[in-house]
C-alpha cells in the first residue's frame, strides 16, 4: 500500500465496520487490529446475524468451540467487539455511532440475481443503510470524523439493481458533505475479490469439488479481480488520503471468464458449460466512466475521482490527470500464464473434484 502522513490515523479510535462479518469485513478488521493505520482502542463489528458474529468470534480467538461466556470475556480482552443490527433500521444504526469515530460501511446485499428478485430489499440495505447514517450522524450531531463507503463497480454505468443501489450509495455519501461538515465521506470502488461470498472462483471451485459442469454465462465475459488484503488497503487508502466525495479505486488487472474457467478446470477433466448472462450482468465493468474520466487522477497505485459537486472539488487535484476515455476490464485483461500464477499463489489451481465428472451439478 503506498504510504501516507496519516496512516496512524486510527491510534486510539474505535471504527466501526459495519457488514463487517463479511468476506472483506473480516479480513478489514484483521488488518485493522494489527495496525495497518495506527492502533485503534476498539473495532467494533456491526451485522445482523449472530451465527456469523459468534462463527468470527471464534475464528479471532483461535477456538473451536467455546461457551457463551466468551462474549463477555472479549469486552475485557479484545479490542475486538461485536454488535447486532441492521443498517436499514435507522435506531439500530444511530445506536451503533454512539462513540465512534470512523466508519467503513461494508454492509450490503450484492449479489447481482437477488437484487434483481429483490429490488425492494436491496434498496432498504444500499440505499435507505447508507441515508440511515447520514441521518444519524446529522440529527444527532455525532462527532464522526470520517466515513468510507464501499462501493463495487457495477455502481459505474450500471444497468443492475444491485449497481444502481450501489450509485445511489455513491451520490448519498457524496451530498453527506454538505450536510454533515465535520464529517469526511469518500468511497473506495473496486471489483471482484477473489475468494469473497457469492462471487465467481468459489462458485467455479464449488463446482469443481462437485465435478462439474462448471458454467460459464458467456466466453467473453470479463472481469476485475483482486485479493481481498488489496481491498482491505484501498478502504484504508480512502480514508487515509480522500478528500470530501472522492471515490478511490484501485489499478487493478482483469481476466477473461472462460480463461479463469479454463485455468481451474486444467486436469481435473471437469466439463465447462455455457449456460448464458444472467438477469442483471454486464458482459465487461467499468471502473472509471468516460464521464467521470475527466475529473480522474491517479495517486499511486489509485484512481481517484473529483466529486460530482462541485462545492466539494478542491481547486487543485493531487496526482496526474487520468488520460484514457474509461477504464474498463475488456482493456485490462491479462495473459494465461499471469492469470495461471494469480490463482497459484491463492492456491485455487490445486482444487480435486470428490466426484467422477458430469456427477454433480450446481444451478447457474
Amino acid at each position: 500500500m503506498e504510504q501516507n502522513a496519516e496512516i496512524d490515523m486510527l491510534e486510539g479510535k474505535r471504527v466501526l465496520v459495519t457488514g463487517g462479518t463479511g468476506s472483506l469485513g473480516r479480513v478489514l478488521a484483521r488488518r485493522l487490529l494489527d495496525g495497518i493505520a495506527g492502533d485503534p482502542a476498539e473495532v467494533i463489528v456491526f451485522s445482523r446475524s449472530e451465527a456469523t458474529q459468534h462463527a468470527m468470534r471464534l475464528e479471532f480467538q483461535r477456538r473451536d468451540v467455546a461457551t457463551d461466556e466468551i462474549a463477555y470475556d472479549e469486552r475485557r480482552a479484545s479490542k475486538l467487539s461485536f454488535r447486532i443490527g441492521d443498517v436499514s433500521n435507522y435506531a439500530s444504526i444511530a445506536a451503533a455511532l454512539r462513540g465512534v469515530d470512523f466508519v467503513f460501511h461494508g454492509a450490503a446485499m450484492k449479489q447481482v440475481p437477488a437484487c434483481e428478485y429483490h429490488p425492494v430489499e436491496a434498496v432498504r440495505t444500499n440505499v435507505d443503510g447508507a441515508a440511515n447514517i447520514v441521518r444519524a450522524i446529522a440529527e444527532n450531531s455525532l462527532p464522526v470524523e470520517a466515513v468510507v463507503g464501499i462501493a463495487t463497480d457495477k455502481a459505474c454505468k450500471p444497468v443492475n439493481v444491485m449497481g444502481m443501489t450501489k450509485a445511489l450509495q455513491e451520490r448519498i455519501f457524496c451530498q453527506a458533505n454538505l450536510d454533515c461538515p465535520g464529517t469526511r465521506f469518500m468511497i473506495a470502488r473496486y471489483g471482484n475479490v477473489i475468494a469473497s461470498r457469492g462471487s465467481v472462483i468459489p462458485l467455479f471451485a464449488d463446482q469443481i469439488r462437485r465435478g462439474g459442469p462448471l458454467t460459464v454465462t458467456t466466453p467473453e465475459m470479463t472481469r476485475f479481480l483482486m485479493s481481498l488484503d488489496r481491498a482491505a488497503e484501498t478502504v484504508v487508502a480512502a480514508l487515509a488520503g480522500g478528500g470530501p466525495g472522492e471515490i478511490f479505486i484501485p489499478l487493478l488487472p482483469a481476466v477473461r471468464i472462460s480463461d479463469l474457467a479454463e485455468s481451474m478446470t486444467a486436469g481435473t477433466g471437469v466439463e465447462i458449460s455455457c449456460v448464458g448472462v444472467r438477469p442483471g450482468e454486464k458482459i465487461h465493468e467499468v471502473l472509471v466512466s468516460e464521464e467521470e474520466a475527466a475529473r480522474t487522477h491517479r495517486r499511486g497505485d489509485h484512481l481517484v475521482i473529483a466529486p460530482v459537486l462541485p462545492e466539494l472539488r478542491a481547486a487543485e487535484i493531487a496526482g496526474e490527470p487520468f488520460s484514457e476515455r474509461e477504464y474498463s476490464s475488456a482493456d485490462a485483461v491479462v495473459s494465461r500464464d499471469e492469470l495461471d500464477a494469480m490463482l497459484d499463489a491463492h492456491g485455487l489451481r490445486e482444487i480435486e473434484p470428490a466426484a467422477a465428472p458430469g456427477a454433480g451439478t450446481q444451478d447457474p
